[in-house]
């Protein structure tokens, strides 16, 4: 329910996945246990596809991360916001492979339902790199915790309703981790201020 809140705002302009309709994914292919939440093999082996529009969606908010994060480090003064900003690439380097791969996985049907919702309306990551790039250098550092603050806000909070909406026991076990890390980058960076 608080998923389909989350979908329901602008830009989630395709239908959303048939969530009683899991794609297979094969029991026998673990995730590479240092870049992945540890969850048993097999222990839930199906993405439904209500897991595979958060991966889908997760996807798009991580390029668009990794997106500001390469401008970011182009752009920012502070050393302790450079460092921040080069340990939010390397974290979701590593998640937006491991979800990039459990959508591969789940096979064409889920890859076929991810790709038909509209991910644009789900962040201002646009507006945000568009302020970015036009801050002027004495304002960038500010400029850069507020767009990046705003977007990882939007991550967690779609984790966070992942955590309560999805069924498959890998996904929320990542979306929980997304919430911790996006929840504690956010902290991070109000301390920069």
């Amino acid at each position: 329910m608080v998923l389909a809140a989350v979908l329901a705002l602008p830009g989630c302009g395709g239908p959303p996945a048939d969530r009683s309709a899991p794609a297979q994914v094969p029991s026998t292919t673990a995730p590479d246990p240092s870049a992945t939440p540890s969850v048993p093999v097999g222990a839930d082996a199906t993405v439904s596809g209500i897991d595979a529009l958060f991966l889908a969606m997760m996807v798009a908010h991580t390029e668009q991360t990794l997106e500001i994060v390469r401008l970011g480090l182009d752009r920012a003064g502070d050393p302790r916001l450079r460092t921040l900003a080069a340990a939010v690439r390397a974290t979701e380097t590593d998640e937006l492979d491991t979800m990039r791969r459990w959508l591969r996985e789940a096979g064409p049907s889920a890859a076929t339902a991810a790709a038909r919702h509209d991910h644009s309306g789900h962040s201002d990551a646009t507006a945000g790199l568009d302020r970015l790039r036009a801050a002027a250098p004495a304002d960038a550092d500010r400029v850069l915790r507020d767009v990046l603050s705003r977007h990882q806000r939007t991550a967690a909070d779609l984790a966070r309703a992942q955590v309560t909406a999805g069924t498959d026991e890998r996904v929320r076990e990542l979306a929980r981790r997304i919430d911790r890390s996006r929840t504690a980058e956010v902290e991070l960076m109000a301390g920069l201020g």
